[in-house]
């Protein structure tokens, strides 16, 4: 359990030089014993000289800090900042932020609306007079502040200029009395985090799903809100939905559906907005753990318990690398097909794809990676969009560091090679000179979901691993412990990070800067010259097998398939010729089923030979697989190989045309493009 300490005064100063590489930094109170430390006072004569810096840092004993509304308060976090520009923000957190909200809201179905009112707690810098919400779409019917005991005072408000990325800017009238405002709101039909499911879009068949997806620049669109990741704030919340579903978010949770339909919840822990979430539907909960458990509709339910039994393993693992699990619990929910993503981080409550419930636990690595986001993202979070990498690239790194721990070392060598192909095709896709193959991006004027790419979660991901080789795994494991201790409930820039490791791992040693090469990884295209890929013996194994059957070796008589994993399969489909004939294609699927596998991962990726090669007898299971999976990992590359011919994008536009109604907003934009489509929600 590492102590929270000053940042070095030589790195403050080298921050000062560059304004551009200061990040929004905290200074916070831990528990009541700690005012009394040498530690802590040293930090309070500080804090005065740190404001003239213009920032405050965080300050704490503990490694598993808990916040609350009332700490913040009283040692003003996040009171000021050196003006990080978010551009895919309107908030001007360095003016006025919202540190709490209070959100009261009304889940209506029949009419795909949420309605409500979200009151703020504001925290403004002297002299500010407004405060600025990102919004998109929303409706927004009032802003107040508390009058006296029985009345509200009308504040005025300003709707900015529409940005079809952006949305508009709420611009709220300030006066210095002001300290919390009230804005009730509603959202449209159309919301693009919102995903309104009819009962038959639902395992059950009786009762309507709706769940959220608000990274990166999507919580505007349900809730007005200060939408960048570098602006921190908790939250309660009052849910009202129909008697017979359960609410959750991601908070403190229930276990059972009530008779009123009216939920409660607390996140205590300071949150950025893309973490808010909310999930309604027929849903059960079940245990795994002390502190970890599922939710899923019931049929889906004991499949989750099954696939997830090594969770609450995973959580002690994490904790034995990198330091205390600061959230409490950590919960899974399993979502309907639709959900356009592997899984998305909210604390306390991972979302999760079905498509992972292969019946075999192989596809258990996309748990772990959301749990290592508690660390990497949650608790430490990249300070804008540009830096995506910061949050996906540890993220990936840390997973795999799980997997190590749990599976061996032979198992995390095949991720590692599976992750660098997918880098790879993203590169080649890209162009591998290309700016956004960069770990540092330039989104600006952009939708921040273009830098959401393989660059950034296993580029990522292999820059860690070569700090790791160069510095030694012992001495970057107590590097990254202390990160995380350090930026706990904070935020970080791709300079200020390259910064700490020159700080606390070069100090001066002009040889091993040299050998780190942080500048070409971060800042130039691509990959390193000198960069080796992963390899692994046991896909060696798979090659050589493959390679028998491209020779002549029926597929029923290759060796050592039945004891192949996943990741093996993937492997050998992967590597299979993009051009085989109607025969061999035969061969394969009557030895190993892949048309009419169970494996999500598995008919995906075959999916795409059967598509280049005109393989008839897998059309009718392509369809269904594009009817019933929302996960635009695998739309994208199915919907792009039917593209590739008119035959086939014909054959695409037919399946997508019933399809479509059943995606999220976040798929739907992804395969319009791809198709060439400009339609309407």
């Amino acid at each position: 359990m590492g102590t929270r300490r000053l940042l070095p005064w030589t790195l403050v100063l080298r921050r000062l030089r560059d304004r551009r590489k200061i990040s929004i930094f905290t200074f916070r109170n831990s528990t009541n014993d700690m005012r009394s430390s040498p530690h802590f006072r040293r930090c309070l004569r500080l804090i005065g000289l740190w404001f003239l810096a213009g920032f405050a840092v965080a300050c704490s004993k503990d490694s598993s800090p808990t916040p609350n509304r009332n700490r913040m308060n009283d040692t003003q976090e996040f009171i000021t900042s050196m003006k990080i520009v978010d551009p895919h923000s309107f908030a001007r957190p360095y003016e006025a932020l919202a540190t709490h909200l209070d959100l009261d809201i009304t889940v209506d179905f029949a009419n795909k609306r949420i309605s409500g009112r979200a009151s703020y707690d504001v925290r403004k810098e002297e002299g500010a007079t407004q405060i600025i919400f990102d919004t998109r779409g929303i409706n927004i019917l009032g802003v107040t502040t508390p009058g006296d005991s029985t009345s509200e005072d009308s504040l005025l408000f300003l709707m900015g200029d529409a940005d079809p990325v952006l949305g508009q800017a709420l611009s709220v009238q300030l006066t210095p009395e002001i300290e919390r405002i009230h804005i009730d709101f509603s959202t449209r039909p159309g919301a693009a985090a919102l995903q309104w499911l009819d009962p038959v879009q639902t395992a059950g068949k009786q009762h309507p799903f709706l769940f959220t997806q608000s990274q990166a620049i999507l919580a505007r669109t349900w809730l007005p809100c200060q939408d960048g990741p570098g602006m921190r704030f908790t939250y309660n919340a009052t849910v009202r939905v129909p008697k017979d579903l359960l609410a959750l978010m991601s908070a403190s949770n229930p276990t059972e559906i009530n008779a009123e339909g009216i939920y409660k919840f607390e996140m205590n822990q300071p949150i950025p907005a893309y973490l808010m979430a909310l999930s309604v539907g027929d849903l059960r909960f079940k245990a795994i753990g002390p502190r970890t458990g599922v939710y899923a509709e019931p049929s889906v339910l004991d499949k989750g318990v099954y696939e997830f039994a090594d969770m609450e393993k995973m959580l002690v693992a994490a904790e034995e690398l990198y330091g205390p699990y600061s959230w409490e619990r950590y919960d899974v929910i399993v979502l309907p097909p639709s959900f356009p993503f592997g899984g998305m981080e909210n604390p306390r409550l991972t979302f999760a794809t079905p498509t992972i419930l292969a019946g075999d636990r192989s596809l258990t690595s996309l748990i772990a990676h959301e749990l290592a986001h508690s660390w990497s993202g949650n608790l430490v979070t990249n300070a804008t969009w540009n830096d995506f990498w910061l949050n996906e690239g540890f993220t990936v790194y840390f997973e795999r560091r799980i997997m190590e721990k749990l599976y061996g070392e032979s198992y995390v060598r095949m991720l590692s090679l599976l992750g660098y192909q997918d880098l790879q095709a993203t590169l080649s896709e890209i162009g591998p000179s290309a700016d956004d193959t960069k770990l540092k991006l330039n989104l600006k004027g952009r939708d921040p979901d273009d830098g959401m790419t393989d660059v950034a979660y296993e580029k990522g991901n292999f820059l860690l691993a070569n700090i790791e080789k160069t510095v030694g795994r012992e001495r970057f494991d107590a590097f990254l412990k202390q990160y995380f201790s350090t930026y706990a409930f904070g935020t970080m820039t791709t300079e200020s990070f390259v910064d700490y490791v020159d700080q606390e791992l070069v100090k001066g040693d002009e040889e091993l800067r040299a050998r780190l090469n942080l500048q070409g990884w971060v800042y130039a295209p691509g990959l390193p010259a000198d960069f080796v890929p992963p390899e692994s013996d046991r896909f060696s194994r798979v090659d050589a097998q493959r390679t028998a059957w491209e020779g002549g070796t029926a597929a029923a008589e290759l060796s050592g398939t039945a004891e192949w994993t996943t990741h093996e399969w993937l492997h050998f489909i992967r590597k299979l010729p993009r051009e085989m004939s109607a025969p061999q294609m035969a061969d394969l699927d009557a030895a190993f089923g892949f048309t009419q596998s169970g494996n999500s991962e598995i008919q995906a990726a075959w999916f795409e030979h059967v598509i280049r090669n005109g393989y008839s007898s897998g059309y009718a299971a392509l369809e269904s697989f594009l009817l019933r999976v929302g996960r635009r990992k695998f739309l994208k590359p199915l919907y792009s190989a039917l593209a590739e011919t008119p035959a086939g994008k014909e054959r695409g536009l037919a399946i997508y045309q019933k399809a479509r109604p059943n995606y999220h907003s976040v798929s739907v934009g992804t395969i319009d493009e791809i198709l060439n489509l400009k339609m309407s929600n």
